[in-house]
């Protein structure tokens, strides 16, 4: 049985759920204004959460680390975190303004002084992004919060995130998500591996989510019909704006046609009772076949395969009683064309 986590008024891992949704708007805003006009979006697109980035260039990166992506290109870390650092004022007035709008808001701390900030804030949750996932001081920090704990698995073996899973339960704290996620930005369908979400779980038996690099909603919507009970992306209102999450940040359109399909699947894959549904039984009746005569005959001839064959409709004798009828005589005069039933036999 899969590990239920609470997650606001939502319960991750309730089974038949729809799964719940986060955009991620970190990296795709730099004031307050930009910030709750991205909140407003997601609110209206029907996500139940929205999620930031914590972190300082000063303890997250050394000048020295460099981007190699395809959405970056060769640069500088450090310039592109100093210039997305969302000050400790600004995440009170967006975590205040999300709340207003209903959503469940949380950030992914980089550091553990991060971590501080947040629970000084009064956050609800913590997430652990693929780049910290081996990171066991910083998963221990959060842990001894005792608030739910996110955690992406990009980039890690199997054996990377048993020993994280063990680190964050050692302290206690069994309110834990995983993500499938692969760390390329954008990731391309060769390297979606999404069966990897099935191994976590069997794993595990943890929640376990899909956090997607991908362009597009295909792949979160085939995690969402492979289980999975919460997805993450990146949100954005203009993939062509400046920065570099934006190309691979799904629209406004596309989160509200995810959501529109996510929501229609309780329904579509049913209860897995293999049975015929009402609505098919007219047609069940009118297109399965039945024994049919070919040919007129009389009272006390043999029904044999030169005056009976196999058609439509299916409101006779069921064709699979061909052979038990071989043999057995006419209890009337019969007609070309009649469908055979029990009471025209003796």
């Amino acid at each position: 049985m899969m590990k239920k986590v609470q997650l606001g008024q939502h319960l991750i891992g309730v089974a038949d759920s729809p799964a719940y949704l986060i955009a991620e708007i970190g990296g795709n805003f730099t004031t307050l204004d930009e910030a709750c006009r991205l909140i407003d979006l997601v609110a209206d697109s029907g996500c139940q959460s929205v999620k930031l980035q914590t972190f300082r260039a000063e303890t997250l990166t050394s000048r020295k680390a460099m981007f190699d992506m395809e959405n970056t290109g060769i640069a500088p870390q450090w310039d592109h975190f100093r210039k997305f650092e969302v000050a400790e004022e600004l995440h009170r007035d967006i975590f205040a303004y999300a709340a207003q709008r209903g959503l469940f808001v949380f950030s992914t701390p980089s550091h553990q002084s991060d971590v501080d900030m947040l629970e000084a804030l009064g956050v609800g949750a913590h997430k652990i992004g693929s780049d910290d996932a081996v990171n066991t001081p910083l998963l221990r920090h959060v842990a001894r919060t005792g608030k739910p704990v996110l955690m992406s698995t990009g980039m890690c073996t199997l054996s990377e995130v048993r020993r994280s899973v063990d680190a964050i339960l050692e302290e206690g704290n069994d309110q834990l998500v995983l993500f499938h996620c692969t760390t390329n930005y954008p990731t391309h369908a060769d390297a979606v591996n999404l069966r990897a979400m099935l191994t976590l779980q069997a794993e595990f038996g943890l929640p376990v989510g899909y956090s997607d690099h991908t362009l597009g909603i295909d792949v979160c919507y085939a995690a969402a019909v492979l289980g999975a009970p919460i997805l993450e992306f990146h949100f954005t209102h203009d993939k062509n704006a400046d920065g570099p999450d934006h190309m691979l940040s799904k629209t406004p359109e596309e989160v509200s046609e995810l959501k529109r399909k996510i929501d229609l699947l309780p329904v579509l894959l049913g209860d897995g009772v293999k049975r015929p549904m009402p609505s098919e039984m007219v047609t069940r009746r009118n297109n399965r076949k039945s024994l049919v005569l070919t040919a007129d005959i009389r009272q006390g001839d043999k029904i044999s395969p030169h005056n009976v064959d196999i058609k439509r409709p299916g409101q006779g004798i069921a064709c699979e009683h061909y052979w038990t009828v071989m043999g057995k005589t006419a209890s009337r005069d019969l007609k070309a064309d009649d469908i055979l039933s029990w009471d025209d036999l003796t």
